[in-house]
């Protein structure tokens, strides 16, 4: 038998919060979503941004856990010419979806939309990096 860590909403909402610090030191007005090792959605925060964000940032944080990596690392490879990647199931090729690691083990995942995609990672980072 495994244990398995299971992210909590407090946890979840820390990570929100220190996503939200970043993006408001930066006055960058974006939704943070956080999903569970399940891929659900925990939490969700939008604040003065286009309601398609919402989605994006949802679909960064599931593909950011179902391939457990962040998808900096497809937005490259498509950039670099690897378009195959853009059929993988799923797919939102762009910055902005960290997963949440605690110990060895991803519990969920953060995804943030509204800036520029690599300011949008950069929000994720901070997010991630409070768990």
């Amino acid at each position: 038998m495994y244990e398995k860590k299971i992210l909590g909403l407090d946890d979840a909402k820390r990570v929100a919060a220190a996503a939200e610090a970043e993006a408001r030191r930066n006055n960058w007005n974006v939704v943070i979503a956080i999903v569970d090792d399940g891929g659900h959605l925990m939490y969700l925060q939008r604040e003065k941004v286009q309601l398609g964000s919402v989605e994006v940032a949802i679909t960064k944080a599931k593909v950011a856990l179902m391939f457990r990596r962040p998808t900096r690392i497809w937005e490259e490879m498509v950039a670099a010419g690897r378009y195959g990647y853009l059929a993988m199931p799923g797919m939102l090729p762009l910055e902005g979806g960290v997963p949440l690691v605690f110990g060895d083990e991803i519990v969920g995942a953060i995804g943030v939309s509204g800036v520029k995609s690599s300011e949008d990672g950069q929000i994720a980072a901070a997010g991630a990096a409070a768990l």
